[in-house]
């Protein structure tokens, strides 16, 4: 069986717009993450919103974008994603 891959889009766009208003919502509320001040945070919900209605042409990578929207919708480590903004450039390793 093909799946329809306008419905498989559609469901990625709507995932990717999903984890954009719950990291909205949870600076909004005064509960965002310690490392990730509430710019960085704003930023990342361009780039989620932006991916969701681009065709891939802004240079983000979608595939990575989508897995991070999956860790953001469950609350599941999105810090460990490339895509996570970092306070710092230098970061050592614990």
């Amino acid at each position: 069986m093909m799946t329809d891959q306008s419905s498989v889009r559609e469901s990625q766009d709507n995932l990717l717009k999903q984890a954009a208003r719950i990291l909205r919502t949870r600076y909004e509320l005064g509960k965002g993450y310690v490392d990730v001040s509430s710019a960085m945070a704003a930023d990342l919900v361009v780039t989620l919103e932006a991916t969701a209605s681009t065709n891939g042409s802004d240079g983000v990578d979608r595939e990575e974008a989508i897995a991070l929207a999956h860790r953001l919708v469950d609350d599941d480590q999105p810090e460990m994603s490339p895509m996570w903004p970092r306070a710092s450039a230098e970061r050592h390793p614990g």
